[in-house]
Order: structure tokens, then C-alpha cells, then sequence
């Protein structure tokens, strides 16, 4: 039987190359999880006082500037800051795809597993009206043909769910996407309820931390049950409506849809949007960075509402992940740093990255939000803490120096559609590429054959020349690879 094999994207961790910050400060420096090896890697912090400030927007910018400019990590990046000075926006780069605008604070983006902090104030709120309790087993409120499994005599309860402790898997195996790059979309909450109960769990329930996608999902399953409504719906009457969260959904209509940024695979290919009906309390919800920091207003805020005693609720709880210097809260990961503690959750879809977190201590907060799965874990636990360290990766591509002569044998027009021609163009010691009605675009050598572009995650393989000519060319881009045959000069 053919399964799933989901990128770590959907896991609140990112990319599955994407090091990222997940336990605490420790003595020396930082850990971090590198989640393609899953092993712990310890990175020496920048050594400096803490003065309580962020960085200023001229830092900010500079860091976005080099995340899509210089690293090419992304297309698009949104920071939201918010904390008693006021807040603010800073963007750079665009909505992506071949749609130029420039994205704001109020582009749309998919914002991933950031949805658990909602489910977890939902949980929050609706404990504090009385109409659940978080000791609750989760079967009180799931239809009564789902066998929630049980261990040693206890049931897995709300608050199990919430902490990421239940037992429960990281996913169900029984997932079978029709198409992969939208893995969820014909998940079915009956395949999902018929996978937790056949399921044995392989621990007592509330003694280890394994961080779930399938239980945040049947937490917020339970929720809407309880409250005799969509998930969706309850995030409208619960949080979105009452803080006026209006680029806050699940399903996008025209007046959003308009707003969504294009998403971008880890290597900047056009990435399709996912659907999750199953998956909703994990993943589903779409929202700004004006949105989110009208949520993160509620906790710098010295007013006292009900979401202000639901999101205390929130931190209230704990339970450990491995250690004492990291715990689970109710649908945030709370970790101790040299400034204090940090509130944050991370997330990602096949073609966004965000990030949300808050330093009760200073009353400050950080939204980040990307058109790329490539990750920004680390550029909002920066802005939180600045000796928390920026990532960076290796670049993609390798310039290599090659013989300037050999561009003639590649000049040329070459056939990649009936209506579409690649103009390879050579300038003194530099070689271009044009698309008809298109600016030209320099390549740069990898190689004597392989070239590669800077403006676009884009490269093209000349074939081996044949009477000082190429015949053809492919070019790599969106994940395929495209051959075109020389024209006739």
C-alpha cells in the first residue's frame, strides 16, 4: 500500500532541511533541531547584553533583504512587531508567481501549524467558561463510534492533546493523497477517526512529549463537536470576530483570495495551496501579519478581556519537552533564554513558512510570515532575542569560472513551446537569456554546460556543442525539466 511520505513543512518545524530553533539556551550556546537528521546541533550564541529592544526596522530590513536578495530563501517576507512602544510593519519582496505586487501587512498567507496557538486559546476560553474541562477525556466529545484508545486505565484528555503528550502518533498512516503536493485535501475526518481507533498507543499517555499534527487535529475536531459548530466557524466567534480579524480564515473568498500570496517550494518553485478538512485544528488557517498582531495585541495588552484570562490560560499549563528548559503550553512551546521566557509557535505548508511568538517579560512580540517553505523560525526568535542567531544556508548554486568563448556556441534562439523562444544573447564576457517580451536575465556558470540565474530559482543545461554549435538546451524550473531545440539562424 502506497503512504504518504509528508515533508516535515506541516509539523510546526518547517522544511525538513530547516535548522531550527526548538529547546533552549543552553551552557555555550543554542540547540537546535535539525530536522532531516533529526539530531540536536549546538550553535554558539552571539555574545552581547540584552538590552530589551528589538532591532531597529533598518535591521529588519537588512535581514529580509538578505534572506530573499542575497540567500534567495524566499519570494515574499512579512514582520510584524508590536510590543508598549507600538507596532509596526516591514516587508520586502512580492507576492510571487507572476504577480509583482509587493506583499504588506495585509498579504494572505497559509500560515500552518501557527493554527495550534488557536486551537489551544480555544481551548483555553471555552475551559474558562466552564463548557469544557481540560482534564476531559477527548472521547466525551468525538462522535460515540470512535474508540479513542486508552492506557493503563486512563483516557487521553484535552489537556494531553493541547500539550502534545496523548501518545498519539505524528501522523496517521493511512493517509493516500490522490495528489501529493495538496496531501490533505481528500483526508477524511471518518478515515481519521477510523485510524485512532485501531491505534495501540506505545506509551502511558501524559508522560512524553511527541509533537502531533494528529492530535492537534482531533482536539479541534472535539472543540467544534462540543460547540455544535465548524472549526472555522468557532475561530470566527471565538478570537477573529472579536478582535476583528478580518484575513483571518479557512476557506478564502474573492475580497482574500485576491490578497494571497503565490507559495514557493524550499527551492522557490511555484508551490499549490493545500486543503485540510481533517487537518483542521493543525494547519488549516490562512491569515496577515496585521491579523496576527491584533492577536499578539491581546498579549502585550494591560486591559483585561476574556481572551486576556483565556491566553493566560494558555501559558498556564506546562508540560516538559525533554528537559526543564522547554515546555508545551496550550498550543504554544514556551522556552526559557537568557532574556526570559519566549512564548512562539513556528509552521509551514508546501509553500509558506510563519512564525508567532511573544516575550511576556518585555511585552513584546513578533509576527513573520513567508511565501516559501524555506523557514523564519529563526529570524522571530532573533527579533525576540538577538543572541539567538540567524540561520544561513550553503547557496544553491556554485559559480565557476569557465572560458568566456565557449558563450558563442550557446548563443542562439531555441524552440521550448510552439509559441515560446529562449534567446540566448552573449555581452562581452557575459551570457543572457530572453524570453519573448521578457527583460533578459544574466546566467552564471556552474559549469561548462550548466548555468543558472540570480533574479529566479531557475537554471538551464546546454547540451554538448556539435559544430560550434549547441543543439539544444533544457531548462530546469518549477521541478521540471523543459529540453528545447535550436532554431535556425
Amino acid at each position: 500500500m502506497r503512504r504518504l511520505r509528508i515533508s516535515s513543512a506541516f509539523s510546526g518545524a518547517l522544511t525538513a532541511a530547516t535548522v531550527i530553533f526548538t529547546v533552549a539556551a543552553v551552557t555555550g550556546g543554542l540547540l537546535y533541531l535539525d530536522r532531516k537528521q533529526d539530531r540536536p546541533i549546538v550553535l554558539s550564541a552571539v555574545a552581547g547584553d540584552w538590552s530589551g529592544q528589538m532591532p531597529t526596522g533598518a535591521e529588519i530590513r537588512r535581514i529580509l533583504a538578505d534572506r530573499i536578495d542575497v540567500q534567495r530563501r524566499s519570494v515574499g517576507i512579512v514582520v510584524g512587531t508590536i510590543g508598549p512602544d507600538g507596532r509596526s510593519i516591514i516587508a520586502h519582496g512580492d507576492l510571487g508567481g507572476f504577480d509583482p505586487r509587493p506583499v504588506d501587512g495585509d498579504t494572505v498567507f497559509e500560515i500552518g501549524s501557527v493554527t495550534k496557538v488557536f486551537t489551544g486559546l480555544l481551548l483555553a476560553d471555552m475551559a474558562a467558561r466552564g463548557e469544557v474541562a481540560l482534564t476531559d477525556p477527548v472521547a466525551k466529545y468525538l462522535p460515540m463510534n470512535v474508540a479513542v484508545p486508552e492506557r493503563g486505565g486512563k483516557a487521553i484528555t484535552l489537556v494531553d492533546l493541547a500539550t502534545q503528550t496523548s501518545g498519539l502518533p505524528r501522523m496517521p498512516d493511512n493517509i493516500e493523497p490522490v495528489d501529493e503536493t495538496n496531501p490533505y485535501a481528500d483526508y477524511t475526518v471518518d478515515e481519521m477517526n477510523a485510524f485512532v481507533s485501531g491505534y495501540k498507543l506505545p506509551r502511558d499517555i501524559g508522560t512524553e512529549y511527541e509533537y502531533s499534527n494528529l492530535g492537534s487535529a482531533l482536539l479541534g475536531q472535539a472543540l467544534a463537536h462540543r460547540a455544535g459548530k465548524s472549526f472555522e466557524a468557532l475561530v470566527h466567534d471565538r478570537i477573529s470576530g472579536p478582535l476583528a480579524m478580518r484575513s483571518t480564515a479557512i476557506e478564502l473568498p474573492p475580497r482574500l483570495g485576491k490578497r494571497l500570496a503565490t507559495g514557493h517550494n524550499d527551492m522557490l518553485e511555484i508551490a499549490p495551496n493545500w486543503e485540510m478538512p481533517a487537518f483542521a485544528g493543525a494547519g488549516a488557517l490562512h491569515s496577515s501579519a496585521n491579523d496576527l498582531l491584533d492577536l499578539l495585541q491581546v498579549t502585550v495588552s494591560t486591559n483585561k478581556t476574556p481572551l486576556t484570562i483565556a491566553l493566560a490560560g494558555t501559558l498556564a499549563t506546562r508540560r516538559a519537552i525533554g528537559g526543564q528548559e522547554t515546555s508545551a503550553a496550550l498550543g504554544w512551546i514556551v522556552t526559557k533564554s537568557s532574556n526570559g521566557e519566549i512564548a512562539w509557535h513556528d509552521g509551514g505548508t508546501g509553500g509558506y513558512s510563519a512564525f508567532i511568538g511573544f516575550h511576556p517579560g518585555s511585552r513584546r512580540g513578533v509576527v513573520v510570515l513567508s511565501n516559501a517553505n524555506t523557514g523564519v523560525s529563526d529570524i522571530g526568535l532573533h527579533l525576540l532575542n538577538r543572541e539567538i542567531p540567524l540561520t544561513r544556508v550553503k547557496p544553491r548554486h556554485s559559480e565557476a569560472a569557465v572560458d568566456p568563448s565557449l558563450f558563442d556556441t550557446y548563443v542562439g534562439r531555441y524552440q521550448l513551446a510552439p509559441d515560446v523562444v529562449l534567446t540566448v544573447l552573449r555581452e562581452d564576457d557575459a551570457l543572457y537569456a530572453q524570453f519573448s517580451g521578457q527583460p533578459k536575465l544574466r546566467l552564471f556558470a556552474e559549469g561548462e554546460h550548466r548555468f543558472f540565474y540570480k533574479e529566479v530559482e531557475a537554471a538551464i543545461t546546454f547540451a554538448a556543442p556539435a559544430s560550434n554549435r549547441s543543439p539544444g538546451l533544457t531548462l530546469h524550473r518549477f521541478g521540471r525539466d523543459m529540453p528545447a531545440s535550436r532554431l535556425s539562424d
